[in-house]
């Protein structure tokens, strides 16, 4: 068998496995996060706003406006003084919260 073949598949195998490491670990830690509304600082925000203003992230215009959001560790969002969603969505309809 030829060299080259077996040492390009071993080093396959080395990157698939890796790879596949890697995402099962991306996955765990999306699991482990929650979003938190009201505590991101202008630009830092992870993703479009409740208010359909923008899309995407780091576009949020001012200090802890309630409709944009970060992840946070689950759990920890209460400590920080966020808001889940639902209480995001009320405040921004001047609902009591």
């Amino acid at each position: 068998m030829n060299h080259r073949l077996v040492a390009s598949s071993a080093l396959a195998s080395v990157v698939a496995t890796g790879l596949a490491a890697a995402t099962s670990a991306h996955g765990a830690d999306d699991k482990a996060k929650e979003k938190c509304y009201g505590i991101a600082k202008a630009g830092q925000n992870d993703c479009a706003n409740l208010s359909a203003t923008h899309a995407c992230a780091g576009e949020s215009k001012a200090d802890h406006a309630v409709d944009e959001w970060k992840y946070v560790a689950a759990g920890t969002c209460k400590q920080l003084k966020g808001l889940s969603e639902a209480e995001a969505k009320a405040k921004l309809k001047g609902k009591k919260v």
